[in-house]
């Protein structure tokens, strides 16, 4: 640029040759816009960077947040789980022990049903010996057989009974082994059977109520699961059933013991 306060051998001449100085003129006008571009590149460069790093602190900020709400989450779903594995292994624990118990308790019935059945099968043994003494006492022995033949009659009104019971739990055990039949029928045949065995004056003298309730709380057994035949199901129930029978019998020997001693 031209300074007009010095000689005049200190400024740029315009060039002589170029037609009086116009030339300079055109170097002045492409001069401004090249430096009013510069600065506009340089200040928009300065602000566009002011804009990235506002948007990368942006961007790690929310990216922060984020981490941080994962690992949060994270921390209360492995927090649940453990809640949930904890719990889910008490009840594990809690219904492991209460199969064994019931296992004990079956096992404990069992045995004394098994007890049972000895001391009535010797007593069966025994009664059969008096009769077969009895039935060789003349008019003694002619009372005895009318009082076996009435209470005969009893006996076979009993398994009667005791055959219409085992339908039942027949039917009960089937319905308790099902995953499809609904649970309140088994409920049903089982307020029934007890409502019979505190009615029924058979029951009641056998003593099936008491029996009846053990093979409810007790009796899980089922057959496999694609098991069609009903008596395969359950086994205490086959051992009251069988016990109900020999009590039958030996009660009949009784009844007719009894009769002779009234005469």
């Amino acid at each position: 640029m031209n300074n007009l306060n010095d000689p005049p051998n200190w400024n740029i001449q315009p060039n002589p040759r170029d037609n009086g100085g116009d030339g300079n003129k055109w170097n002045y006008a492409l001069l401004v816009p090249m430096l009013g571009l510069a600065a506009f590149r340089w200040i928009w460069s300065r602000e566009s960077q002011k804009e990235i790093e506002k948007e990368k602190k942006e961007y790690y900020r929310r990216l922060t947040s984020v981490q941080r709400d994962l690992e949060s989450k994270y921390r209360d779903i492995i927090t649940e789980n453990r809640r949930t594995v904890a719990h889910l292994e008490l009840e594990l624990e809690k219904e492991h022990n209460r199969t064994l118990s019931y296992r004990e308790a079956l096992i404990s019935q069992s045995r004394k049903l098994v007890e049972e059945r000895r001391v009535l099968e010797q007593e069966h043994e025994k009664l059969e010996q008096e009769k077969q003494v009895l039935r060789r006492s003349g008019a003694t022995g002619a009372l005895y057989q009318s009082c076996l033949a009435k209470e005969a009659q009893w006996q076979a009104r009993a398994n009667i009974v005791i055959k219409e019971f085992e339908e039942a739990l027949l039917e009960r055990q089937d319905i308790y082994c099902s995953f499809v039949l609904p649970r309140n029928q088994r409920l049903e045949i089982e307020k029934n059977l007890l409502v019979r065995a505190a009615t029924d004056p058979v029951a009641m003298d056998i003593e099936m109520e008491n029996g009846l309730k053990d093979i409810f709380k007790y009796d899980t057994y089922c057959g496999n699961v694609l098991n069609t035949n009903k008596r395969q199901n359950g086994r205490l129930m086959w051992l009251y059933l069988r016990y109900w029978e020999l009590t039958v019998e030996l009660k009949k020997f009784k009844r007719v013991e009894k009769g002779l001693l009234e005469k």
